[in-house]
């Protein structure tokens, strides 16, 4: 018998070809593209005549670009081009195009032409539209009416509509077209109505008419949608009337624009009442319509009937299409349900529904807000690989998840790569560098930034100015940051709310309270609305200073405001009363929130959480969480952090591994923030030895290890005088490819001042210079802190003189450092020359400052000094603590002072302050009889209870 004879290429090829068409004509896609990706690079002429249109027309558009045309066949040249537009990639198909219309191909009709001039239109490129209708022409490829409609829509498209209206007239006047057909009048009409020119829309349409074109319902269409647009309802309405008199019935796009339009007014029932009137007439509604409606519904937080209506959908035969699918996760990501987004957006990758760049953009956008900042490269690389080109909001979005996690390094690198690509930065994109550069404590840089945008004819907005003014108050101080007010005002930027809170949120924090009060009713008064945020930080810092029956006062000038609490203004008098110590106070609040209609949420039970763990009641604590999950109020990664951090400080490791377990299975990925406070909760109880241990533990979980994390770990380390573990931390850090900052080499430095190791110290500054990195005046102002422990601060010049050296000033712990030192060296002379000069530059020293100078004068009997410091410390507004107290009590004892001791003693009383042993001691010397010294002493301790 003789051997099978092996199948010739030629037939099997045949055969997978004809396989291929057979599961394309079936719909199984994805077997038909495994068979083609089998196929020879060049198989038979005949067989790709019938192949490439078919993968073409079945979206199969990767699959088709493999192969090469058939020379001298149109057809499949025309599905190879527009196979490439599809998939964006422009520069192949007109290379490809160009190929084709030489000899040996010369296969190049118009319709090539026009799929190429349409995918230019698609992409956003119509303006190149005219140069490749010129190269057309030169090649002698007719043109019709389609190709210059084709252009026109392109022009519209890019918003050239005037250009486009001049083109049209350019090619009638020269005879290249006869007229323009209802299609080109209607791309005109449409490109008008997009800019928003209504009446040259209109305008157009009397042209046509003049010219004997009737306007169909596409143009009829255009108009409606125009006026829509622009919020003229009514308008569109009698457009409506118009297209019935001309004999032109609505269709589904005539209702579908008013839908949408009442939409996005947020007027839900009145796009739902349109809707039914719509489908009682006969007219069924398109995917189109209902993407309208689920966008209305999220648009206005009906996000259960949404979804229901975007499942009902595929029932009523309109499948979900990219927009469909693009609304509701936009919808999602703003109202802050990315899960639910996330699994939208799988199902759109494994339905192969193509994303576009607004949802690429929602998504990385709620990515940053979370902190994960790799899903948000990921998410940016997805939509390259989409052949996406990203734009300014893109790349705003990316900059400023950067920017959120700390990493302003890498946002300026995007901010350079942006620019590489010609996507103009605007004012949001500078804010967000700006406000990253803030929050890192380098406003020099943040300035320049400022001016960098001022150069580019970017005016800085309201968002710009409130994040410089809130850095000037949390490093520069206040002047610093009025500066930056005025400058704001000086250039014509209007206050609103949120600049009023930096403002008065900075004020606060400065301890000026009543200026902070003072602005905000100056405020009030100019009729400027402050809404809840600006409340709310007023009553929080009246609570702080323990001024409470203001705090109400200002709670109660809220309502009268018809502004109700809302469940953020009940949850800060809650936290101010939780931070007083008032819990019960705090649960009956809880109680009057309820019965007000409003629901506690999250934020509601993590301030009772905290203040119990602030108050070491674990158990309390514990009962508290368990009863947030019993009314179904989900924790999350804050509840979590507060309360394994609560029981890190009372020592009880294994309920706080527990609950480390139960935060993962809850799908909860520990950020920097977490790690920074479990590690200082570790740090607080003395548990050091389980630092290193919980570092691990939210590494395994997802923590990501950047620059953030090591800071954190090397800085607690350091602050224990682990130094030596610190360097083992350095060394992974090395590893990791990841260079140590200013930061790290401040936390080493001051890890090697508090074990008094200063040559170390000043051996890891000059490692520090020595790799470029820059000093800040932390650094400067730890080596001084380094030396005046060690009671070397006659050594300070070297320090001092370094800061002139790389352009600091000293700032107010630079003096409290400098003035104590000198002060307990009883260097009288240069503390009060640094005394004087600090407060000449308008800082106030801290309460051990001046503890630490009139503790000088005390010992050296100067007590009229002591007491003068004692009383312009408080003008200033520095309370004094009891160890002030037993200072100058001591002092005056022992110069005999009966007078002046009775005063202080009554002083502390009405404070609450008690004397000191060793104070009593020294009263009970000075003043006692002879042989009665010890009974003084046991009556002044049972007097003061002691």
């Amino acid at each position: 018998m003789a051997p099978p004879q092996a199948i010739s290429p030629t037939l099997q090829t045949s055969f997978l070809c004809s396989l291929a068409l057979a599961f394309l004509r079936a719909g199984r896609l994805s077997s038909a593209s495994h068979i083609v990706s089998s196929l020879p690079a060049y198989p038979p002429a005949p067989l790709l005549r019938r192949l490439i249109p078919a993968l073409a027309s079945a979206g199969l558009t990767a699959a088709a670009v493999r192969f090469r045309p058939v020379p001298g066949d149109t057809l499949t040249l025309n599905s190879i081009i527009l196979s490439y537009c599809s998939l964006r990639l422009l520069r192949p198909a007109l290379n490809l195009l160009r190929a084709s219309a030489k000899p040996p191909w010369q296969a190049v009709d118009a319709v090539s032409y026009t799929i190429f001039l349409s995918g230019l239109s698609e992409q956003g490129h119509g303006e190149l539209a005219p140069a490749v209708l010129a190269e057309m022409s030169k090649r002698g490829v007719p043109f019709d009416g389609v190709t210059v409609n084709t252009v026109l829509v392109g022009l519209c498209r890019r918003g050239r509509v005037d250009e486009a209206a001049s083109f049209a007239e350019m090619l009638v006047r020269g005879r290249a077209i006869d007229s323009l057909d209802v299609a080109g009048w209607n791309a005109l009409i449409d490109g008008y109505c997009k800019v928003q020119d209504m009446a040259t829309a209109l305008a157009v349409v009397e042209r046509m008419r003049t010219e004997g074109v009737e306007v169909d319902v596409v143009g009829h269409n255009s108009l409606v949608a125009g006026f829509c647009r622009a919020g003229e309802v009514d308008a569109a309405w009698g457009i409506v009337e118009t297209m019935k008199a001309d004999g032109v019935q609505p269709n589904v796009v005539t209702y579908t624009a008013f839908i949408a339009e009442y939409c996005r007014r947020k007027e839900i029932e009145e796009a739902f009442s349109l809707y039914e009137e719509m489908v009682k007439t006969g007219v069924l509604p398109d995917v189109v319509t209902l993407s309208a409606l689920v966008d209305g519904l999220g648009r206005d937080g009906r996000f259960s009937e949404a979804y229901a209506l975007f499942r009902e959908m595929e029932k009523i035969g309109a499948v979900p299409n990219h927009v469909t699918y693009c609304t509701l996760i936009d919808s999602l990501v703003k109202a802050q349900r990315g899960k639910e987004s996330l699994a939208l957006f799988g199902e759109m990758v494994s339905r192969g529904v193509v994303m576009d760049l607004v949802t690429h953009t929602a998504l990385m956008d709620w990515f940053g807000k979370e902190g994960k900042i790799d899903q948000v490269n990921t998410m940016f690389q997805h939509a390259l690989s989409d052949n996406l080109t990203p734009n300014c909001v893109t790349y705003t979005v990316l900059i400023d998840a950067h920017c959120k996690t700390g990493d302003v390094d890498r946002a300026e690198q995007v901010l350079l790569h942006m620019e590489e690509k010609s996507v103009n930065p605007n004012v949001v994109t500078f804010s967000a560098i700006i406000n990253g550069l803030v929050k890192r404590g380098w406003l020099t840089k943040a300035a320049e930034y400022m001016k960098k945008m001022q150069e580019k004819g970017i005016a800085p907005n309201v968002v710009t100015y409130g994040a410089l003014i809130d850095g000037c108050f949390k490093y520069q101080g206040q002047e610093a940051a009025l500066d930056v007010y005025d400058d704001m005002l000086r250039r014509g930027v209007e206050v609103n709310s949120f600049v009023v809170d930096s403002l008065v949120n900075g004020l606060i924090k400065n301890g000026k309270m009543e200026e902070a009060e003072a602005l905000f009713q100056d405020m009030s008064r100019r009729g400027m609305f402050l809404d809840h945020v600006n409340y709310t930080t007023l009553i929080d810092g009246l609570f702080k200073t323990g001024n409470m029956p203001a705090a109400f006062k200002v709670g109660q000038e809220l309502m009268e405001r018809n502004l109700l609490p809302d469940a953020a203004v009940y949850n800060v008098f809650i936290n101010c009363l939780c931070m007083l110590g008032k819990f019960k106070e705090a649960k009956s609040f809880l109680t009057e929130m309820r019965n007000s209609g409003l629901k506690p949420d999250q934020a509601t039970y993590n301030t009772m959480i905290a203040a119990q763990c602030r108050e070491g009641k674990t158990s309390k604590a514990l009962k508290l969480f368990d009863e947030m999950k019993w009314r179904s109020i989900q924790p999350n990664l804050i509840t979590y952090t507060t309360l394994v951090a609560g029981l890190l400080k009372a020592g009880t490791m294994e309920k706080a591994k527990y609950l480390l377990d139960e935060m993962a299975s809850s799908g909860f990925t520990p950020t920097s923030l977490t790690h920074r406070r479990l590690l200082q909760a570790c740090s607080e109880s003395r548990r050091v030895d389980v630092i290193l241990e919980i570092h691990e533990w939210m590494m395994n979980a997802g923590l990501h290890a950047d620059i953030i994390v090591y800071n954190t770990l090397v800085h607690v380390l350091c602050c224990h005088g682990m130094t030596r573990k610190a360097t083992v931390i350095l060394d992974e850090m090395s590893r990791r490819g990841m260079a140590p900052d200013t930061i790290t080499f401040n936390a080493v430095i001051l890890g090697h001042c508090k074990s008094s190791h200063l040559d170390n110290a000043f051996a890891m500054y000059a490692q520090m210079l020595h790799q470029g990195l820059s000093p800040n005046i932390a650094t400067l102002n730890t080596l001084l802190g380094g030396l005046e422990s060690a009671g070397r601060i006659e050594e300070a010049d070297t320090v001092l003189s370094e800061m002139k050296n790389v352009g600091l000033e000293p700032n107010s712990l630079t003096y409290d450092i400098l003035v104590s030192g000198f002060a307990k060296k009883s260097n009288k002379v240069e503390a009060v020359r640094l005394y004087c000069e600090m407060v000449s530059k308008g800082f106030v020293p801290k309460v051990s400052t001046y503890n630490a100078l009139i503790s000088d004068f005390a010992k050296a009997g100067m007590m009229s000094q002591a007491k003068e410091l004692f009383n312009e410390m408080q003008m200033r507004g520095v309370l004094p603590t009891s160890c002030t107290y037993n200072i100058l009590v001591n002092g005056w004892s022992k110069l005999r002072n009966g007078t002046e001791v009775r005063i202080l003693l009554k002083d502390m009383k009405g404070r609450q302050f008690n004397p000191s042993k060793d104070t009593l001691n020294f009263i009970s010397r000075a003043f006692s009889k002879p042989g009665m010294k010890r009974e003084a002493q046991r009556l002044l301790k049972a007097f003061f209870k002691v």
